[in-house]
């Protein structure tokens, strides 16, 4: 326990010094110096190189190495109070300013993502994720119970069906074929439960696996011999291709502006960034409140009305204009998190 809050502070620091990073002294002034500036030579007349851009002030002490540290995290900090409360509850004003050049005031759209990717996975690995409620995972399991009944209940009546074909002479191949096909059915039904459990499993020797793919199906082998690896490999792999999300949405931002031809693919990057950080802040906040042991599900329901708001502040849209594109960004959403999550099986399975 004392080892994951240490690495979960970690993750949560490198993603504000990494954040930092990327906006390295956004907007921010220090003291005005003189002389020559020690990167490249030119004459200093303010806090920083007017050629290179380089800080005038440079320290050598291990004291200024933890200032550097803190400087990262406590300013990046000061500005995330800044940007929070107009994510939040002002998201299209926010967005709509940053584009339009107010930037030093508030944390850039990539920067907060980067550190609530970080956060993210910090307090996850912490408190555990959302708490979406048990009926989910019983349905599921519900689901899996009715497909093996449904599957034994078929190899059942067939197996009568080729027992009466043989006693009276016949031809059973085709009852053959679907006895095989109904029994591999049922193996799959069994993987998937076990899976849902943890447990390890191998594949039945009857259900034979052919995707087409000699690699493919020794991926899917090893997968249900191994499932807690799976999973770990899915998370890892959502952790470093979080970034994904946005190249993946840009495409359906443009078209559903395609006539818009004043708003540009920047504009719908700086939305689609905010976006998704305010989505992944909302999924901290529910992990939080789930640690307690209440269910966070309801929360999900803000998020069509912070669509609607981010867009309609955003691009300056009437009512409709932001509602109808509201439902169709809910669709979109949907979509790219399906296709997200289709390649983070990909690289789980092929590790």
């Amino acid at each position: 326990m004392i080892t994951g809050g240490l690495e979960a502070a970690g993750d949560a620091i490198t993603g504000a010094v990494i954040g930092r990073a990327v906006e390295p002294d956004h907007g921010e002034r220090g003291s005005a110096a003189h002389g020559a500036c020690l990167n490249c030579g030119a004459a200093l007349t303010g806090p920083y190189c007017n050629q290179c851009g380089q800080v005038a002030h440079v320290h050598r002490t291990l004291a200024a190495y933890g200032h550097d540290l803190l400087h990262g995290v406590f300013h990046f900090e000061g500005k995330i109070w800044k940007t929070l409360p107009m994510l939040a509850f002002m998201p299209g004003e926010l967005t709509r300013r940053y584009v339009h050049g107010e930037r030093a005031k508030f944390v850039s759209p990539l920067a907060l993502f980067l550190f609530a990717v970080f956060l993210m996975f910090a307090v996850f690995e912490t408190v555990g994720g959302p708490d979406l409620g048990d009926p989910t995972r019983s349905k599921t399991e519900f689901n899996v119970q009715t497909g093996l009944t449904k599957a034994e209940d078929e190899i059942s009546k067939l197996t009568r069906q080729r027992a009466e074909l043989v006693a009276q002479g016949k031809n059973v191949a085709a009852v053959d074929a679907k006895l095989a096909e109904e029994r591999i059915n049922r193996n799959i039904v069994i993987q998937m439960q076990n899976m849902i459990e943890g447990k390890p499993s191998k594949l039945k020797a009857d259900m034979d696996l052919n995707t087409g793919s000699k690699a493919l199906d020794n991926a899917i082998q090893h997968a249900f011999e191994n499932p807690k690896l799976l999973l770990y490999r899915l998370q890892s792999s959502a952790y470093k291709f979080a970034w994904a999300l946005i190249p993946l949405s840009l495409p359906f931002m443009w078209l559903i502006f395609a006539w818009r031809r004043q708003f540009k693919i920047y504009d719908h990057a700086i939305f689609v960034t905010y976006s998704i950080s305010s989505v992944i802040l909302l999924l901290i906040v529910m992990a939080l409140i789930g640690a307690i042991g209440i269910n966070a599900t309801p929360l999900l329901m803000l998020l069509p009305l912070h669509f609607f708001l981010q867009l309609k502040g955003a691009y300056s849209l009437t009512w409709f204009s932001a509602s109808w594109r509201m439902i169709t960004l809910l669709f979109v959403a949907a979509f790219v998190l399906i296709a997200f999550a289709l390649l983070l099986l990909v690289l789980g399975l092929m590790g």
